[in-house]
């Protein structure tokens, strides 16, 4: 009877309680507990008398047929005036009491309007900031997005939250590998493409794995690079922006293995795309998450070098530096204009004009310290070893720019992160 009443213990605790009252016996109450028992159909021994009186009052029948076998059919009743009355109160009280418990179990939909929009802005400021800072502020916001998603029941709110957390993680692995420390890079970019998976937001998967796909190239994994790239643009849901860069990540590792036919397919492939797809990462969020055409560009050069082709490297280098030349001051970013000179100073180096070379430079130097990222020392350490071929290691030129290269890289943060961290190791 308590079954085809629906009643939870605290639904048939109250009824009791109300009954007894009725009989003259307010103290009277019931246990859990014993709830238990007088509903697990294993009661040998009656309840005390007052106990039987409020179950026959609680359910018209007496105590003896209330605790003996099932009846094989249970006959439809007519419910009595107070049943229906006990019935809709106890309804009543348990939608507000629920109500209550639901709004105060979720966020206000401004705040959550806040974080989206703290994130927006530091993806879009990543390339003129900082990357320990971009870390400092990325950290902070994943910590706002997880303690508001701990504060909700509400399912759309808690899918938010976790794509705001996978954002968030996904600045904090681009940071990191910025700043050089690759190991805790793959980490986060691992977590991200987690939120992404438990989030059903497969842009940012594929993100996040296109990331983990740059450590592994530049950590000499380039197949396991070419394998996530591949992973990452099997996710459905992908703008032209999110399969361009996953293209040209791919570009990139096949160059780092010495497959130039399989790099230049990539690039124009990544160069042809046209489809007029937009997702809600890449599009939407945009800025780091964005995959412009100077980024484009610019990596075509740096694939380019790696595949030996230095004219179409320069080609590409310098058309990057058009593209970032014609987008108003504000929104020119620094860290690709310094790739891109990078890139034009090596392939002007391919063909010996070295005096060109280091003039292209003069935009790498311009570039604070602790804004000198992974990407970037990297090129400029090739450059280095560039310098040491026979036909330029004496002149003055060469030896001048390998000393500014050496200093420059000593004096970024990447390297006074990296040095840190040996340290740290040493027995």
């Amino acid at each position: 009877m308590v079954a085809q009443k629906a009643w939870r213990y605290r639904d048939f605790a109250a009824a009791f309680e109300r009954t007894a009252a009725k009989a003259g016996l307010r103290s009277l109450t019931v246990s859990e507990a014993q709830f238990r028992r007088w509903t697990s159909g294993r009661v040998k021994t009656l309840p005390t008398p007052d106990a039987c009186r409020v179950l026959e009052a609680l359910f018209g029948t007496e105590a003896v047929s209330l605790f003996a076998e099932p009846p094989r059919s249970v006959p439809t009743t007519v419910p009595t005036a107070y049943e229906i009355e006990s019935e809709i109160a106890m309804t009543a009280r348990d939608a507000a009491d629920e109500a209550g418990t639901a709004a105060a179990q979720s966020v206000s939909d401004t705040t959550i309007d806040q974080l989206r929009d703290d994130v927006t802005i530091l993806a879009d400021t990543y390339a003129i900031t900082a990357p320990f800072d971009v870390f400092r502020k990325a950290k902070g916001l994943r910590q706002d997005a997880e303690y508001h998603r701990g504060a909700t029941q509400v399912p759309a709110q808690q899918q938010e939250l976790l794509i705001l957390s996978g954002q968030a993680c996904a600045l904090l692995s681009t940071a990191a590998f910025d700043l050089g420390a690759l190991d805790d890079s793959t980490r986060l970019a691992r977590s991200a493409a987690l939120y992404g998976e438990t989030a059903r937001f497969d842009p940012l998967r594929a993100y996040a794995t296109g990331s983990l796909a740059i450590v592994a190239y530049f950590t000499g994994r380039p197949s396991e690079a070419v394998r996530h790239a591949r992973s990452a643009l099997a996710y459905g849901g992908l703008g032209d922006a999110g399969r361009r860069r996953l293209l040209s990540i791919a570009a990139r590792a096949h160059a780092h293995l010495g497959d130039g036919e399989q790099a230049d397919r990539a690039t124009t492939a990544a160069a042809q795309l046209d489809t007029n797809t937009r997702d809600d990462l890449h599009d939407g969020v945009g800025g780091e998450f964005a995959f412009d055409e100077e980024r484009l560009v610019m990596s075509a050069a740096t694939t380019a070098l790696l595949t030996g082709n230095g004219p179409q490297a320069e080609a590409q280098a310098r058309r990057a530096l058009h593209l970032v030349a014609e987008r108003p001051p504000a929104r020119q970013s620094a860290t690709v204009r310094a790739k891109a000179s990078a890139d034009l100073a090596a392939a002007l180096l391919k063909r010996g004009e070295l005096e060109a070379a280091a003039e292209a430079l003069t935009p790498v130097w311009d570039l604070p310290g602790d804004r000198r990222s992974s990407g970037l020392l990297d090129r400029v350490t090739t450059l280095r070893t560039a310098l040491t071929t026979p036909s330029m290691r004496t002149t003055p030129v060469a030896l001048d720019l390998g000393e500014r290269i050496e200093d420059y890289s000593r004096r970024s943060a990447h390297t006074r992160l990296t040095t840190r961290r040996n340290r740290a190791i040493e027995p």
